[in-house]
């Protein structure tokens, strides 16, 4: 009996590895799964701005701000839950914005003035902010810096593919099943239900609950032992202190106003008032449906280019993404609506928009380490997200002022412009 012990002991690191393996596989699952229908409960408003123009009389210029509150309050929860998901843990934090979100998506479905839909709106706002940098920390968790670009890819990667979710159950509700906006409300965001019951029923917070040995990435910039008793001042304070940090919030900031000048005016641009009686060769509905495609298999690719292509220098992946989005959105200006150019444009429009967020977020355990992770998340998701804001009341304005729905891509171009000159300053 003695003897067997030496092989008990040999297998025992292969069985914790074995152990460990499994359930950081099930975090990557379960978060990504999860944050997949995030944005069904928040990128639908462009499929609506029609109807509500109709119902109740809105300009594009209010609606810009009901949109703009939402993404100011998605801003303001980022700061604050990025450091809840650091305190509380990612997974609890994930479920409750799930469901918040659902029932405020419904109270908005109920609306009918100006000031209710814009606080209902941005409640849901707030509630959205519950479930990504939590759960960048909730995967930070479990994979370490070497693994961080494919990991991120994939998380970006299936919110890209929320979008594509976010876009295909609205074209569903109007187009095949006949019902008015007010569903698009009630019916896409129940889905949010399903990613929430994977994520609690799959997936585990950290190593240390299944009595495993933490994840200890080489580019944490203090010992574990003492990231662990941070307070939530000293996180706040080892991520403001980084000069880092502002830099890439400008950067990402310009980029996150690009995507959302796209989000949420494409559908406008490109469906109309009249879009159900075009005559258009190609259903105008589906070639907006391009666009998500794009973003999310853009993200998939722009984390992987940047570790293996430029061996970890995100700042390279991001300019060069960001320069074709830019020339790829001047050419948007002068193609036809209705062509399989407009869908191919599109396409690349998305792709190269929203291709370097994957990249962006792999920064933040990179520079400030996996112990204030969701702290960090949350602080360059408030910035990036208070410059998407700022965009989308002017550009409704714009739109109202002068008819002309493609002056977005003219928009765009010079906010991805921006977003390289200073992508080029992170050097990380």
């Amino acid at each position: 009996m003695p003897s067997d012990t030496p092989n008990t002991l040999q297998c025992q690191p292969t069985l914790q590895s074995a152990t460990f393996n499994q359930y950081k596989w099930r975090a990557l699952i379960g978060v990504t799964f999860c944050y997949l229908f995030y944005y069904t409960g928040r990128q639908t408003l462009g499929f609506a701005v029609s109807g509500i123009q109709h119902d109740y009389g809105l300009s594009k210029y209010q609606i810009g701000w009901i949109s703009a509150t939402m993404l100011w309050c998605y801003a303001g929860g980022q700061f604050i839950n990025g450091n809840l998901g650091d305190k509380l843990g990612g997974k609890a934090m994930m479920i409750a914005g799930a469901i918040l979100s659902l029932a405020a998506n419904w109270v908005f479905s109920f609306g009918h003035t100006f000031l209710f839909f814009l606080l209902a709106w941005g409640a849901n706002g707030y509630f959205q902010s519950m479930g990504f940098a939590p759960g960048s920390r909730l995967l930070s968790n479990w994979w370490d810096h070497k693994h961080r670009g494919f990991v991120y890819g994939v998380y970006i990667g299936f919110s890209g593919f929320s979008s594509v979710l976010a876009y295909v159950f609205p074209v569903l509700i109007l187009g095949t099943m006949h019902l008015d906006w007010i569903w698009i409300f009630r019916l896409a965001p129940l889905s949010m239900l399903l990613g929430a019951l994977v994520l609690l029923i799959f997936v585990s917070e950290r190593p240390e609950d299944k009595h495993l040995k933490s994840v200890e990435p080489a580019s944490d910039i203090l010992p574990l032992a003492v990231q662990d008793d941070l307070t939530s001042a000293q996180r706040y304070g080892l991520v403001l202190r980084n000069w880092r940090l502002y830099i890439t919030g400008l950067a990402i900031g310009f980029q996150n106003a690009a995507r959302y000048a796209l989000v949420v005016w494409v559908p406008v641009h490109f469906l109309g008032m009249d879009w159900k009686t075009s005559s258009a060769l190609i259903d105008p509905k589906w070639i907006t449906v391009a666009l998500p495609v794009g973003m999310a298999l853009g993200s998939l690719s722009n984390s992987w280019i940047s570790d293996v292509l430029f061996q970890g220098r995100r700042y390279v992946a991001i300019v060069a993404y960001m320069v074709l989005a830019s020339t790829t959105a001047i050419v948007m200006m002068f193609v036809p609506h209705a062509s399989m150019f407009a869908i191919a444009l599109l396409f690349l429009c998305g792709f190269f928009v929203f291709g370097p967020a994957s990249s962006f977020w792999a920064l933040c355990p990179d520079i400030f380490g996996r112990r204030v992770a969701g702290t960090a998340t949350g602080v360059l998701n408030t910035m990036s997200y208070i410059f998407a804001g700022i965009g989308e009341p002017v550009i409704g304005h714009m739109i109202d002022s002068t008819g002309n729905t493609s002056i977005i891509f003219p928009i765009v171009a010079g906010l991805c412009a921006a977003s390289a000159v200073l992508s080029m300053l992170i050097k990380r």
